[in-house]
């Protein structure tokens, strides 16, 4: 199957710091990833690289084939690469089925509406329906965003990462900062992603991310030292000593 997200060889410094260091990186549609690592390993910057938010000094990044290493943020998410942020950028005095319904018109070209009414949209409408419903948040669809708890906030914003219609989904720490009561949300939400989108998701939580990754990709000091499958990761002394400390020497991973 042929890669929908490539980067190759990408490379970032400030001053003589390089905090991306000839990262390589390979994504098949269906794939399910985790990047993780410690603070400081270069993963937020690795996340605004690839999106177009800052720009590499060197490497390339291609969607579907098509190298982006030159266009904007506004541009990749158009070709389908798009990003959830690990603290949540909704507006506060919207609802889900306005979030949504943005997202719908913007993704269609269809800003111009933007300034109407177009939750009377059947179109639209029937989309902001089917999304809120899958997520369980069509009671609150009419609510504004700082009425619902923030785990209901965390699920509206793959909702509206959904309504772009991605073909690559990174999510920054989805389940940070919600409830233990919620998180099993969160989870439900990430095990019902289409299954042909690609998805990269960056993770502190160990356990969400041996439940949900099939591969998982170990960053430190700006490169990647590991490479592969959940189960090998604990296994990795490169890993043990950047990473994951005793948590690796448990005898049970959840």
């Amino acid at each position: 199957m042929s890669p929908v997200f490539q980067v190759a060889n990408l490379r970032k410094a400030f001053g003589g710091l390089a905090v991306t260091n000839d990262v390589s990186l390979a994504m098949s549609p269906g794939d399910r990833v985790a990047l993780i690592g410690p603070n400081g390993a270069g993963k937020t910057t690795f996340v605004n690289l690839v999106t177009g938010n800052l720009a590499a000094d060197s490497g390339e990044v291609r969607l579907g084939g098509e190298v982006v290493t030159k266009a904007g943020a506004i541009g990749r998410v158009r070709r389908g690469l798009i990003r959830s942020f690990q603290v949540t950028r909704l507006f506060q005095d919207m609802t889900p089925a306005e979030h949504v319904g943005l997202a719908v018109l913007q993704r269609d070209g269809r800003t111009g509406r933007m300034f109407g009414n177009f939750l009377r949209m059947p179109d639209v409408m029937a989309e902001v329906d089917d999304l809120l419903a899958k997520l369980g948040l069509a009671p609150l669809m009419h609510r504004k965003v700082s009425e619902i708890a923030y785990g209901q906030q965390r699920l509206l914003e793959i909702a509206v990462a959904l309504a772009l219609k991605p073909k690559v989904l990174l999510l920054d720490e989805p389940a940070a900062g919600v409830a233990q009561s919620d998180t099993g949300r969160i989870e439900q939400a990430l095990a019902d992603l289409p299954a042909d989108l690609a998805v990269l998701m960056i993770e502190h939580d160990m356990d969400l991310v041996f439940r949900f990754a099939k591969r998982v990709i170990v960053l430190a000091a700006g490169a990647i030292i590991f490479d592969g499958l959940p189960e090998d990761v604990t296994k990795d002394a490169r890993v043990r000593e950047a990473y994951l400390g005793s948590y690796a020497n448990a005898s049970h991973i959840a």
